[in-house]
């Protein structure tokens, strides 16, 4: 018979293979699928390039295969998560790149769909394959690897600098090239590969039409590429050049969602071309696009390097900002940009100088929500203040569902909403319900609820359920921040221990917080905060997918990945002890994966697209009225004398 260490190590074995099958083998055909499959529903150019897909393919391979080796090599084990090497790694690949894996695997799946020429494969296929990565690795990765070896784990030679008083050092210099500019770089690039938009508007005023262009002042507009690739050199302290890392970056991300999501363009003003700056200035607008111009990243940029230049050089700080002022006037005096484009750029810049600022703001906000509980009773019956929140964010989804698909749909639309709240408080008392917890709410609930009240409509009302789902995906993000308010109050869906600073404490006595947990009095992570900022995005997102006319399989479809990708990786950073765990994740990070997979399968739907009309009409506004007012019943009056099923909130 065999031993009880020889059948661990028969599982163990078995798990390897199966893991190993599943991200060498399957996964990869799995993408490839879904990017055939979902290529019809994808209405962004194509762009074919033999050469530089086979570069980046190769290029994307080795490294893959150099970091696989180093783990195997130097930390004794392969590549899964579910079975770690046993060794830190900090040599070969993980020397240079901190994760050459998850790049590697990125530059292949961007370098096969360019050497297909596949859309789908680049515009949807690729984006999320390394928002899976990050989402891996902020929501299981990082985690496992500080529990298992430490905080103080030794950074690759390519890493942001350190806030130090101290000049940086060189790798730190060549870190932000690597990881701030050059991703900067091929990512504008790749932005403006997708050509001006079907709905794009002109940012000019009327009378900047006629302001005349300054081909002189080309010597001022170029010169920005030359301070912005010399700041890393410049700085004078860590801290410096960290401030530029992170601003950039910031601005970086920022330009993935502004630049596709706001559909404002800047074509070149006209101008009579002569002499050397003329001809230098033709060159350059040949080489850009009017796309992306709003806002100005010609204006964010020079503004980020002149931060740099008037903190390392002091005493001319007040002529680093003249010049800066100077170059940012160009835009418009060079016919490249609009004074909107200029005045975004501006305010984005001023946002990005004022990250820690604003970030303060909303820990505190969130802070003062989280300790707000206010109750009322009368006789056997409570309100809770909570349920406030509840009843706006289902007055919204109401409100915005109703509007893009009209009034025909106005009865199918609230019998959706229904099924959304009934089945989330059925589907919570089987996740989270307790003696102490009569009554919770759970989204994925909700969730199914939304698919299963839409095909319930089509024999009732002779809907489309497509349009219902579609319709209550455009609407999803606000629901659930507003939920998320609720959430904070309540001290449900926190989060586990934070830093001073950064964490968020609950105080209040009637929060889950300090009732359900031992983290009352001390920080926790403000979950709910991450899960309102993940859905401001998703919203965006999905909201200029409805006036593209996309189709409607795919703004269900992408609403599905993305809040499982978010949930993945919000979960990670919860603390709420009844949240059920499995195989060394949490439930609701499963359901995140699930999402994840019916969401890529939904995209590959055939379906018609969505319209953009918007319908304001009452009896939309009294349906969502009354489902509101249910709402707020449901979610913040309850009946504390009970231990009946459903009767407590808290």
């Amino acid at each position: 018979m065999a031993t009880h260490s020889e059948a661990d190590e028969s599982h163990r074995t078995l798990g390897v293979i199966f893991y190993g099958t599943l991200f060498v083998i399957i996964l990869p055909f799995l993408l490839v699928v879904w990017a055939s499959a979902a290529a019809p529903n994808v209405a962004l150019p194509s762009i074919h390039s033999t050469a530089i897909g086979t570069i980046a393919a190769i290029s994307g391979s080795l490294l893959l295969i150099w970091g696989i080796a180093s783990l195997f090599v130097y930390g004794k084990g392969m590549p899964m998560n579910a079975y770690p090497p046993p060794f830190y790694v900090v040599r070969g690949a993980y020397r240079w790149l901190r994760h050459p894996i998850y790049t590697g695997f990125a530059l292949l799946c961007i370098g096969i769909a360019l050497f297909k020429g596949s859309a789908s494969g680049l515009w949807l296929v690729s984006p999320i394959v390394i928002l899976g990565c990050i989402a891996l690795v902020l929501g299981y990765e990082s985690m496992d690897l500080t529990e298992r070896f430490g905080e103080s784990l030794p950074g690759p030679i390519l890493h942001f600098p350190a806030p130090t008083a101290i000049a940086p050092t060189i790798a730190e210099r060549l870190s932000v090239y690597f990881l701030v500019l050059l991703p900067w770089g091929i990512l504008y690039e790749a932005l403006s590969a997708r050509g001006i938009p079907s709905d794009a508007v002109v940012a000019y005023l009327h009378f900047e039409r006629n302001l005349p262009v300054l081909p002189w002042t080309e010597l001022l507009y170029c010169s920005t590429y030359l301070f912005v690739l010399l700041a890393p050199l410049v700085a004078s302290t860590g801290r410096v050049l960290r401030a530029f890392a992170i601003r950039g970056g910031v601005a970086t991300l920022l330009m993935l969602l502004l630049f596709p999501l706001i559909p404002v363009i800047a074509p070149p003003r006209p101008f009579i071309m002569g002499g050397f700056w003329g001809m230098l200035l033709d060159v350059e607008r040949n080489l850009d696009t009017p796309a992306n111009a709003f806002p100005s990243y010609h204006v964010v940029w020079i503004l980020i390097a002149m931060a740099v230049y008037a903190r390392s050089m002091p005493r001319l700080r007040h002529l680093w900002w003249m010049l800066g002022g100077a170059i940012s006037l160009s835009c418009v005096t060079t016919g490249m940009h609009s004074i909107a484009d200029i005045l975004a750029g501006f305010l984005l810049f001023l946002a990005l100088a004022n990250l820690r600022t604003i970030w303060e703001a909303i820990r505190r906000g969130a802070e003062r929500v989280a300790n707000s509980w206010k109750e009322w009773r009368w006789w056997k019956v409570r309100i809770i203040n909570h349920g406030f929140y509840a009843g706006v964010g289902s007055f919204a989804a109401v409100t915005i569902a109703g509007m893009i698909i009209g009034d025909r749909y106005a009865g199918a639309v609230l019998l959706v909403a229904f099924s959304a709240l009934i089945t989330s408080g059925l589907w919570a008392q089987f996740i989270e319900g307790s003696p102490t917890l009569l009554r919770p709410f759970g989204y994925y609930g909700g969730v199914l609820g939304v698919a299963i009240g839409s095909f319930l409509a089509v024999p009732v009302f002779g809907t489309d359920p497509w349009l219902l789902l579609a319709a209550f995906s455009v609407a999803g993000p606000c629901v659930q921040s507003m939920g998320r308010l609720r959430c904070l109050v309540q001290g449900c869906c926190h989060g586990s221990r934070a830093p001073v600073g950064h964490g968020i404490v609950y105080r209040h006595p009637r929060s889950r917080v300090c009732r359900l947990s031992d983290l009352g009095g001390v920080p926790v992570h403000p979950t709910q905060v991450y899960s309102i900022l993940w859905n401001v995005v998703i919203a965006a997102i999905l909201t200029r997918l409805w006036f593209s006319h996309a189709a409607v399989s795919m703004v269900c479809g992408l609403y599905l990945i993305l809040t499982g990708l978010g949930r993945f990786v919000e979960e990670a950073y919860r603390g709420e002890p009844q949240t059920r765990s499995f195989a060394g994740l949490r439930i609701y990070q499963w359901l995140g994966i699930l999402s994840i997979f019916v969401g890529a399968g939904l995209t590959a739907c055939r379906t018609r697209a969505v319209g953009e009309a918007v319908h304001v009409s009452l009896p939309i506004l009294i349906l969502a009225i009354l489902f509101g007012v249910a709402t707020w019943f449901a979610l913040g009056v309850d009946f504390p004398g009970s231990n009946r099923r459903f009767s407590r909130l808290a």
